[in-house]
């Protein structure tokens, strides 16, 4: 292959946000690494978008699985410029801390921030040796206070591990962006607004899919001197 294509890795990416983030990606000349908890999905996934996509099975939520997933890639191509920890778990919006069954709400956490540790704290070797290392993380409004509609205590406590699990993964941004302050890794959260991945969520406001994408995308491919430990949506910053 080209060494100097650049190469990413997107997490959950067989659908919706992630999925876009790779044709994105894939259409600026990027090798991109498609990753799904199935390997069947991601094949599927990764076919229907041809070019330079390939497929890789990764469950964030498993070790082993996050360890051959990474072994992988150390094989071929050898080598990962970004990784956008897009892969999430999502609640049902009725649910409140005072009624959330806890079982479940720690497997929402186990995805949505431990898995998203989990494969950063794996990936980390093989980014540190890019010349232009960048980490992004798909957050959500729904884990600041700074969103008016869907903000921590805008929703009047609905969907509550969910937005505690996005705050979770604000602080993890900011604090490993701290430590890797000077290495050149840019460490950087992202909320893609209210997009229309789901049936109803246009009728809801949703906007386009590439449009919550494409901040993702700027996120990944930021200039060596770009800003790093910051809360973005559309390439603009967002309070936390």
């Amino acid at each position: 292959m080209d060494q100097s294509q650049p190469v990413a890795l997107v997490t959950g990416a067989a659908r919706g946000i992630g999925h876009e983030v790779a044709r994105q990606l894939a259409g600026q000349g990027w090798l991109v690494l498609l990753t799904a908890r199935r390997a069947e999905a991601a094949e599927e996934a990764a076919r229907s978008l041809g070019g330079s996509v390939r497929p890789l099975a990764l469950d964030t939520t498993s070790p082993e699985g996050v360890a051959r997933a990474i072994a992988a890639v150390e094989a071929d191509p050898g080598r990962l410029d970004v990784l956008v920890n897009n892969a999430a778990a999502f609640v049902d919006w009725s649910e409140t801390a005072s009624t959330a069954d806890l079982d479940s709400a720690r497997a929402v956490m186990d995805t949505n921030l431990y898995g998203t540790w989990r494969v950063t704290q794996a990936a980390l070797p093989l980014l540190r040796a890019s010349a232009h290392p960048r980490v992004v993380v798909v957050g959500s409004g729904a884990g600041s206070h700074s969103d008016p509609t869907f903000g921590l205590t805008a929703r009047g406590g609905a969907a509550a591990s969910y937005g505690i699990s996005k705050a979770a993964l604000g602080a993890l941004v900011a604090t490993l962006a701290a430590e890797l302050a000077g290495s050149g890794v840019l460490v950087n959260t992202v909320c893609p607004g209210l997009t229309a991945t789901y049936p109803g969520a246009e009728a809801m406001g949703a906007r386009p899919v590439a449009d919550g994408a494409a901040g993702v995308v700027w996120a990944a491919t930021l200039p060596d001197d770009g800003p790093t430990g910051g809360f973005f949506r559309d390439g603009q910053p967002l309070g936390w």
